[in-house]
């Protein structure tokens, strides 16, 4: 999710020093495919060029142009390939300059109008498969309308199906022909037919188009055929076990626990094998990237370094000796960075003995040999607890320092979108070197080559511009698309309080409403269960459902209706099928949800950006959690009981909710309490029936009775009014953008008020007006605010 894209050349790691990542063991392993040719035409292995001549002219008749310059071209190449030993054409392609040194036809001619029979000559040995080229070297020759030969050559129904599915896919002509193409490619390098083109083939062209190197120096850097393998995998081509995406089939996939116990080579197979039974108990109560952090903690942290303390260690009874010198090495890491906590390993090790203890009195047969007393001491215990506290009183001062700095960065993504969003307004209404100005800032709009060939295309070309303040050509596309996912991804979390991974789970379906019986409808929220396990339900505030709503007319801006998109669980290592998510991107031919990370970088990059301005966001930045710590706090620091925050937090436990606004104990407390007492007075325990049809009618009352003249009181249920009506200072008056002439009014009678107090020298009641004018005044700017944006939005129905 970075949000320009340069046309500097990014620096590449090496292959065997890049570090361990997602992609290093795919959930498939390439591998090319058997040579399997079909001999559609007859064994031209050998033919005489008279005969290649004929069936040429069979295959491709017109024009006759291009006929005569193949058949010339015919000529040359079969004139050049037997002057190179071998008894089939293909063998004396293998001894010839063209696949040793993937030479190309330029370079073994010496005129244009030869160039171009030697290239037509190629496409036509290639299509009859009569030489059958590696990937260097077709990529050597700039076959034109090769596609049209090699389909026309096969006739084959299943890759005329292919081609068809391709053209009826939603993506734009460009990334259609290029699937067309890498198909094409793939089955003239590997030799197959179309059937024979299997999940490990396609990845094999797709890794090798990636790494190849051409004669120039120059290669992708990139994994080409995203449509492509989506569409081999949607008219069953690929089995239904296979990745949906070429994304998915590169993550590496779930480890077994076999898997991540012999990550770390342990010694004693005996050994081996509890710590595989005991990873396959907490199984399945455990998250998959909670059982692997587990994994590497006991394993990896405790018993791999334990064996090289005492190599004769054969079970878990750990002496005080050997166990305070591996102590003493959970200070610091294996790269030599010190630990933020030793002690969650040490937690971990003394879970895993007493589960062992426990296990054993139900099994003995099974685990009684393995219990043995644990070797933490309380003292590592009391250290944790002290630890927790630490943590806690950090995250407390972290939110301290970044409530005072979020409306700053609110009011910075917000202004960078509106910019963006009208420079590429102005720019796609521009021609070619015409100059605009925005914001102080000189733009010229440029159309490139690769825009002329998207207009030449029938696709829509991209948008560049050139400025000063850049001092290159930009995609300002990117731009705009970058400050729009930021601005939305900010203000989505900081007006939600979802976790980030209930973000990227937000899809279309998430969006539902409630229509109370006065006909008012209520727009709500959906979170899928995540870390609680629990589904639960928010209502949407305006700003929060004009953010849904831009980001629903963005993604289905060429569409009438969501595309669907795979999202890929860090956690779980798995990659969810295609749903109509809402943070979705497309990128080149793929169509991914974001990934936690990606958001995550992306929100520390802009506080970066945002320092060079501001100085309070020097070596500060906002993490996405930060949103979600905030917005728990201004909820109940506004005044909202303790447990409905719990249950728009979806936390099950209050404590939890406590643990997030603990900033301000003291109100935190007060409210809480205060809740309680007012609960036991009105309601003792005996009483708890199930909502009567009163009670409910009674609790809808209560929304119409919030309603007031400037807009509506944000009060929770069966609270009463806390400062006596006083709506224009109070935080929690809502107004209604509708209603900002009003708000005019009430501030030209406070001026008046004002001057009179001043004449009349009441000091008293100048103080009160002017704190009444500034609250009136930031309301107002909030209004205005929303009164410029739209907040319609087609909800799904459901029947």
């Amino acid at each position: 999710m970075s949000s320009t894209r340069t046309d500097r050349p990014r620096k590449h790691r090496a292959r065997d020093t890049a570090t361990a990542t997602r992609f290093s063991r795919p959930a498939i392993v390439a591998a090319p495919a058997i040579p399997r040719l079909r001999h559609r035409r007859g064994d031209l292995s050998n033919a005489p060029l008279a005969s290649l001549r004929t069936l040429s002219a069979q295959l491709w008749p017109a024009p006759d142009s291009r006929r005569s310059n193949r058949d010339r071209g015919l000529f040359l190449l079969t004139e050049y390939l037997l002057r190179h030993p071998g008894s089939t054409w293909q063998e004396r392609w293998d001894a010839s300059e063209l696949h040793i040194l993937a030479l190309s036809a330029e370079e073994l001619t010496t005129t244009v109008a030869t160039r171009a029979q030697f290239g037509q000559a190629l496409g036509a040995m290639f299509a009859l498969r009569v030489i059958r080229p590696t990937l260097t070297s077709f990529k050597a020759n700039m076959l034109k309308k090769y596609t049209e030969q090699f389909v026309i050559a096969e006739s084959d129904p299943q890759l005329n199906s292919y081609i068809d599915a391709v053209h009826g896919s939603d993506s734009t002509e460009t990334f259609k022909m290029r699937a067309v193409v890498e198909v094409c490619t793939a089955l003239t390098v590997q030799g197959i037919p179309f059937a024979d083109l299997t999940p490990e083939a396609f990845l094999h062209h797709a890794v090798l188009t990636r790494e190849a190197t051409t004669r120039t120096g120059l290669h992708t850097l990139k994994y080409i055929g995203h449509l492509a393998w989506q569409v081999l995998h949607a008219i069953g081509q690929f089995p239904p076990n296979a990745p949906s995406t070429l994304r998915g089939a590169l993550r590496s996939p779930q480890l077994t626990t076999t898997e991540m116990v012999d990550r770390h080579q342990i010694a004693d197979r005996e050994v081996r094998q509890m710590f595989i039974d005991y990873l396959d108990r907490r199984g399945p109560d455990l998250k998959y990237s909670s059982l692997s952090n587990t994994a590497t903690v006991l394993v990896g942290v405790f018993w791999k370094a334990l064996e090289a303390i005492h190599p004769q260690q054969r079970d878990l009874r750990v002496s005080d000796e050997h166990y305070e010198q591996w102590r003493a090495t959970l200070d610091f890491r294996t790269d030599g960075t010190p630990r933020s906590g030793p002690w969650v390993v040490t937690m971990a090790v003394q879970a895993l003995y007493y589960d062992i203890q426990a296990w054993a009195v139900d099994e003995p047969q099974r685990w009684a040999r393995w219990s043995a007393p644990c070797p933490v001491p309380r003292s590592d215990v009391r250290a944790h607890a002290a630890h927790k506290r630490r943590v806690q009183e950090q995250t407390y001062d972290q939110i301290r320092v970044l409530q005072p700095l979020l409306p700053v960065l609110v009011e910075y993504v917000d202004q960078r979108n509106q910019h963006w969003r009208r420079v590429l307004e102005l720019a796609s209404a521009a021609a070619h070197n015409e100059q605009f100005m925005h914001d102080g800032h000189t733009y010229t709009r440029i159309i490139t080559r690769g825009d002329t060939q998207l207009i030449e295309a029938g696709d829509p070309p991209g948008v560049h511009a050139r400025s000063p303040r850049f001092g290159r050509t930009i995609d300002v596309a990117l731009y705009e698309d970058a400050a729009f996912w930021v601005w939305a991804v900010i203000d989505t979390l900081r007006h939600s309080g979802i976790r980030i991974e209930e973000l990227t789970e937000l899809s279309h379906l998430s969006v539902r409403q409630y229509q109370r019986p006065n006909g008012e409808v209520v727009a709500l929220l959906v979170i899928a269960p995540s870390k609680s396990d629990r589904e639960r339900v928010i209502p949407m505030s305006a700003e929060l459902f004009h953010v849904i709503a831009c980001i629903i007319r963005r993604i289905t801006k060429n569409t009438r209706s969501v595309p669907l998109a795979t999202r890929y669980d860090d956690y779980e290592r798995t990659t969810v099928e295609p749903q109509p998510f809402l943070f979705q991107r497309r990128i080149g031919q793929r169509l991914e949800v974001m990934t936690n990370g990606a958001i995550g970088t992306t929100i520390r990059k802009v506080c970066k950006d945002l320092a060079e301005i501001d100085p309070r966001f020097s070596g500060v930045h906002f993490r996405p959690h930060d949103f979600r710590r905030l917005f728990a706090t201004e909820l109940v620091n506004n005044g909202l009981p303790i447990h409905i925050g719990a249950a728009l937090l979806g936390h099950l436990n209050l404590d939890t909710t406590r643990g997030y606004v603990a900033v301000f104990e003291e109100d935190v407390t007060r409210h809480y309490q205060a809740h309680l007492q007012r609960r036991r007075a009105l309601r003792p325990p005996e009483e708890y029936v199930p909502v009567t049809a009163e009670e409910w009618t009674e609790f809808e009352a209560h929304f119409d009775k919030r309603k007031v003249e400037l807009g509506s009181c944000g009060r929770p249920y069966a609270t009463p009014c806390s400062h006596e009506h006083a709506c224009i200072r109070c935080p929690m008056l809502h107004v209604d953008p509708k209603m900002i002439i009003r708000l005019i009014e009430i501030e030209t009678d406070l001026e008046s008020r004002r001057e009179r107090a001043q004449s009349e020298g009441w000091i008293g009641e100048i103080e009160g007006i002017e704190l009444t004018l500034t609250f009136l005044r930031s309301k107002r700017a909030e209004a205005d605010r929303l009164s410029t944006r739209t907040t319609e939005l087609g909800l799904p129905d459901f029947r």
